[in-house]
């Protein structure tokens, strides 16, 4: 294969027919490490919104189980991408998470938002840190993939293109960021995971992460904007990295989050039925999409 072999298989595809195998592409062939980042991103934005993140701190999963919903986010959302939205692990993933949700007052506001940082935050990573920016018929594809999930999990109001999901998702952070003492426990408990993860480097990898983030989170948390120096160094590393990936030969196989070694919680492997928290719910938490709607498998 070369490089460009999986864009060229990409632009074969029809992006509203064939949204699950182009995003499957997209995230396990060509940008694997960059989507892992990026939706570790993604879900850490939405912290700032003391809606989320006090009610993430009320469960205390962040905080006193990090690893383990860190873990458990990360698988259930990849195995809709491996299994899709009509295999049996794909459907008992958005079960699990259906359950789960529904057992909290969670507005739909705020489902929607989580779910737009998914769409947005890996594509502005990608044009920053990739080896290549997404084109425009991943762009739709991606829309097209969450969209579906939205709808899978009973969102409603869910936006139709990439341009209304970003637009959504700035204007949503402009009016909701804001300051909570839950959400900052919930995001230093975060940032001390991701930065234990490499043993004596973790003061280094901690003041990396502060570096990525905008000064519209860092005002949210309170912390402290690191110095110009620091913020060069790390985004000069990652276009760094970006120009050494893009020499290296395609991906031939799929790379999906549950292979990640960030992934610590089930050394033995797992079920997908048995992932997450089992919460008392306060109705039913199945699919509220027919399946028979989803899209064509590849």
């Amino acid at each position: 294969m070369r490089r460009y072999d999986w864009l060229r298989e990409i632009r074969r595809l029809d992006p509203e027919r064939d949204f699950l195998r182009i995003y499957r592409i997209t995230a396990t062939h060509e940008f694997p490490w960059d989507m892992t980042r990026a939706l570790e991103l993604a879900l850490y934005r939405t912290y700032a919104v003391p809606s989320i993140g006090r009610l993430l701190a009320e469960t205390a999963e962040l905080t006193d189980r990090t690893q383990k919903r860190y873990d458990d986010t990360a698988l259930l959302l990849d195995a809709v991408v491996e299994h899709g939205f009509d295999g049996t692990d794909g459907r008992t993933a958005i079960r699990r998470i259906n359950q789960m949700h529904r057992s909290y007052d969670i507005s739909n506001d705020d489902m929607r938002y989580v779910l737009c940082t998914f769409v947005v935050v890996p594509k502005r990573w990608i044009d920053n840190y990739g080896w290549r920016q997404l084109t425009e018929h991943e762009l739709r594809a991606i829309a097209a993939y969450y969209h579906t999930l939205g709808r899978h999990m009973g969102i409603t109001g869910l936006p139709e293109t990439y341009q209304d999901f970003e637009r959504h998702l700035d204007d949503y952070e402009r009016a909701h960021f804001g300051w909570d003492e839950g959400a900052r426990r919930v995001s230093d408990a975060t940032l001390d995971l991701m930065a234990g993860w490499y043993g004596p480097l973790a003061p280094v990898v901690r003041g990396a992460s502060m570096a990525l983030l905008d000064d519209a989170l860092l005002d949210a948390f309170r912390y402290e904007r690191p110095r110009p120096a620091v913020r060069v160094a790390v985004h000069t590393a990652l276009k760094l990295r970006a120009k050494a990936v893009r020499l290296l030969p395609p991906r031939p196989s799929p790379h999906y989050a549950r292979q990640n070694p960030e992934i610590k919680g089930y050394p033995n492997g797992f079920r997908v039925a048995g992932l997450g928290t089992f919460p008392t719910a306060r109705r039913m938490g199945g699919c509220p999409a027919p399946h028979s709607e989803g899209p064509v498998a590849p």
